[in-house]
């Protein structure tokens, strides 16, 4: 029924303006449903909606997953996009995950215009179930205890699991604990009539701390049995290797043959003092949890990995004990997230270097296309030069002085005109047009190289999984800062003090840079 809902919210509720992901050069642009929480998803649920592309320059669009697809994972050509999230992307202990997926959608004149999604994949509780239970046998006059083995109680998210009795099952005088210990001591005529028949018995089992249950049966039958005390671990090993930061969740059972009030201290011993106490969490008398990170400084260079041993104990009122040990070798690991953030401050570094150079050079442009405009006017006046000197006749001496002597000289009179072309004037008189042409030109090809390879490096290294690629990101990179490298600063009379006046916000960034995606928050 939420499926059909949801699926009806998509495909009637349509889109809104306010979602578009709008391409500036072309507006081709894929539009997403507007519905509310549309990207919330749940584990285990059925997603289908369709993609729908405005401003195409033809009629047909195909779509497709750019990056990021996810097991089980599908659009087809036409847009209609389906998936099931699976129950292991997120955990109680995480229970929300952010699912990142490039879209792209491509028309057959070769228009193409991509979208980043979020998914946001929430934890679905699975209820635990009881899988097949030994029979419990019990001795007349005796006070028979049976535990329920924890191995036989399974939740497939790995949660905690206490027993519930149905009431109305168990016999008289019989007890059934919540960590699955179920006493009875039987009379006479119970004992007579368990000989005849089996008894079963009834309980439900909830997992910690959802509270979904499911039902579970138990067989009574009559025998000579005891169970000593013990301490049931889950998982069940003695050894467990894991990397820093990673989460260690160990699931404990007590029980106890004289009931579950005779126990009165369960805990831990450490070799190493920094595990604290309150790592061991308290669900119930009889049931505990044992969850501990280790730090990335766990483990302290150089050493690989660290061997810790702990020792779990449980006493009773008669100081009876029983102990359980466990060692963890706990491996030296990369802080992912701290590189993770280093590779994206390289990413958007870059990023903002060629921004700034296409701020400094758009400026240009402006500064170079007056300068022409000015340039052409003023050719066009002084072409019209056309100057007359009239007739000069006679000889006329000149004087011309210099530092140390006077020269006399004789001059020539006569008509002469002068006339100033057009070529002449504008190359002598004004600045030349060539000149000014060919470094506006250089600017518009530069400002669209830098723009072309940016939107390349800013959608290829949107998501953190290509970052990771260290050498081909490192390269890639270092390729995108030789192209924003000029060949002529000087020429182009670049100020080297240029300030950027505007602040590389992320917003600037994608208004830049379509495809570019800030870290998240």
């Amino acid at each position: 029924m939420k499926f059909s809902i949801l699926l009806c919210l998509f495909t009637l509720g349509w889109f809104g303006n306010d979602v578009l992901a709008q391409d500036t050069k072309t507006n081709f642009q894929i539009l997403l449903p507007d519905a509310p929480n549309w990207n919330k998803i749940l584990e285990g649920n059925p997603v289908m909606f369709r993609f729908k592309a405005t401003g195409a320059s033809s009629e047909t669009v195909f779509f497709s997953i750019n990056q990021g697809q996810q097991e089980g994972m599908y659009v087809d050509s036409t847009g209609l996009f389906e998936w099931t999230p699976s129950f292991d992307l997120a955990t109680r202990t995480n229970n929300q995950r952010t699912v990142q997926v490039i879209f792209e959608a491509r028309t057959t004149t070769g228009q193409t215009a991509t979208r980043l999604v979020e998914f946001l994949v929430q934890h679905v509780n699975r209820p635990p179930r009881v899988e097949d239970l030994k029979p419990f046998y019990v001795q007349f006059r005796n006070k028979n205890t049976y535990k329920i083995e924890a191995n036989s109680l399974r939740d497939d998210d790995g949660d905690p699991v206490v027993v519930i009795p149905v009431t109305e099952s168990l016999p008289e005088g019989a007890r059934l604990t919540s960590a699955g210990e179920f006493t009875w001591q039987p009379s006479q005529t119970q004992f007579n009539s368990l000989k005849i028949n089996p008894l079963y018995v009834d309980f439900l089992i909830e997992d910690q701390p959802a509270k979904a249950r499911a039902k579970g049966r138990l067989k009574v039958e009559a025998t000579q049995m005891d169970l000593p005390p013990s301490i049931a671990q889950i998982p069940n090993n003695d050894h467990f290797k894991c990397k820093e930061n990673a989460v260690v969740d160990l699931k404990f059972y007590l029980s106890d043959p004289n009931g579950d009030d005779d126990i009165v201290e369960f805990g831990f011993l450490s070799d190493n003092q920094k595990l604290p106490s309150n790592l061991l969490i308290k669900n119930t008398p009889n049931q505990y949890e044992f969850i501990w990170t280790p730090g990335y400084d766990f483990v302290k260079d150089p050493l690989d990995s660290l061997v810790t041993n702990l020792t779990f104990y449980v006493i009773d009122k008669a100081r009876n004990r029983d102990e359980r040990r466990v060692s963890f070798t706990v491996q030296n690991a990369v802080n992912e997230a701290e590189i993770d953030k280093q590779f994206y401050d390289l990413y958007r570094g870059i990023l903002v270097e060629a921004w700034n150079l296409i701020t400094q050079l758009s400026e240009k442009e402006q500064e170079l296309k007056k300068s022409y405009l000015k340039a052409k006017k003023g050719k066009k006046n002084r072409s019209m030069l056309n100057a007359s000197l009239g007739a000069v006749t006679g000889i006329s001496p000149a004087v011309i002085k210099t530092t140390d002597v006077r020269s006399v000289v004789s001059a020539v009179g006569g008509t002469t005109i002068l006339t100033i072309g057009t070529l002449e004037a504008t190359e002598v008189i004004g600045k030349p047009l060539k000149d000014l042409l060919d470094r506006y030109n250089y600017v518009l090809e530069k400002k669209t190289e830098v723009q072309g390879r940016g939107d390349v490096f800013a959608r290829e290294y949107a998501l953190k999984a290509p970052r990771r690629q260290k050498t081909e990101f490192l390269r890639k990179r270092d390729e995108f800062r030789t192209a924003l490298n000029l060949k002529g600063p000087v020429t182009l009379d670049l100020d080297a003090g240029w300030e950027n006046k505007k602040s590389a916000t992320d917003k600037a960034l994608v208004g830049t840079f379509k495809d570019f995606t800030p870290l998240e928050k």
